[in-house]
């Protein structure tokens, strides 16, 4: 009982549509309970972009720090809690209820808040890495091209259909693949060796396998293996079989296509492109032509579900 100590619950109310909120509210009362594994539990509302992070950043007496949301306040949660001593920083936890939830996938937390607490209450805390791209912090995916495009695209389509989830990237990913297969050349340094010369529709690097709400773009990412995952599609392609990627890339079924896909480890990345792509960072945008790309291996304790992949 209370193995979590004394914790701070970070809520975006308007995470999923709303969804947020009412994990605010299961959460006031499922810590109260005397199943909670909480000796104390405040909960603080985010108000605006960047307050998640600095809630966070002021969180060094807790000893958890609970995020209630989606990927998006994972990433600004976690800027925060980089600026807290190692030594001294709270071990991170997740309610998700994002549109995504790809950090969540990641470390096994279960999608609705009643089970996802009941995982809280029996996780294990593991050490995970962060990358760092240009300063700034990140979880699961930073990508370039095609597969930021669609993550961005989903922000207003998001808005105007309500669709969450799967569903909603599948809807942008046609779209996007249809209309958008722009190609960007770029010099990549991979671990300090000499820069290579090529072109990309596609660019990912992941700490976790997936993005997009479930794509397995890089399936055997492991966030605690002190190295990145990337993944490169080259042109050209055409829309037919572009589509049949993105499809098999559901499942991580696309990974035998090296003719078009490129995939490796990494654990520096320098990259410029000929002209600045679409660019998201956990779902943020980001912009730019030029990226150094770093990671901080084991840098963060995160609450694990037991029955998570990467346990």
């Amino acid at each position: 009982m209370h193995r979590l100590g004394n914790a701070l619950a970070i809520v975006n109310p308007a995470a999923q549509n709303g969804n947020g909120a009412k994990g605010a509210a299961f959460l006031k009362y499922a810590g109260a309970s005397d199943a909670s594994p909480f000796h104390s539990l405040d909960i603080k509302t985010t108000h605006r972009p960047g307050h998640a992070r600095r809630l966070a950043a002021a969180a060094s007496e807790y000893d958890a720090v609970i995020v209630v949301g989606g990927d998006g306040v994972v990433h600004e949660t976690v800027a925060g809690l980089l600026d807290i001593e190692r030594s001294r920083r709270p071990v991170l936890g997740l309610l998700p209820c994002g549109n995504g939830n790809d950090y969540a996938r990641t470390i096994g937390m279960p999608l609705d808040f009643e089970s996802a607490f009941a995982a809280l209450a029996t996780s294990t805390s593991r050490a995970v890495d962060v990358g760092v791209v240009n300063g700034a912090p990140f979880m699961q995916t930073l990508s370039f091209g095609l597969d930021a495009a669609i993550a961005l695209g989903t922000h207003e389509r998001r808005a105007k259909t309500g669709h969450t989830g799967t569903r909603l990237f599948l809807e942008e990913g046609i779209e996007q693949i249809a209309f958008h297969r722009d190609e960007y050349g770029y010099a990549l340094s991979i671990d300090g060796k000499s820069p290579e010369k090529g072109s990309m529709f596609l660019f990912a690097v992941q700490i976790g396998p997936t993005y997009g709400g479930g794509f397995k773009v890089c399936p055997k990412a492991d966030p605690c293996d002190g190295v990145f995952d990337y993944c490169i599609a080259h042109p050209p392609i055409g829309l037919v079989r572009a589509a049949k990627l993105f499809l098999k890339a559901k499942d991580g079924k696309h990974t035998g296509y090296d003719d078009v896909l490129s995939f490796g480890h990494a654990s520096h990345m320098s990259v410029s492109f000929s002209s600045p792509p679409p660019v998201q960072v956990d779902g943020e945008p980001l912009a730019g032509k030029s990226f150094d790309i770093s990671l901080l291996p084991r840098e963060i304790d995160v609450l694990f579900s037991t029955e998570g992949p990467c346990v």
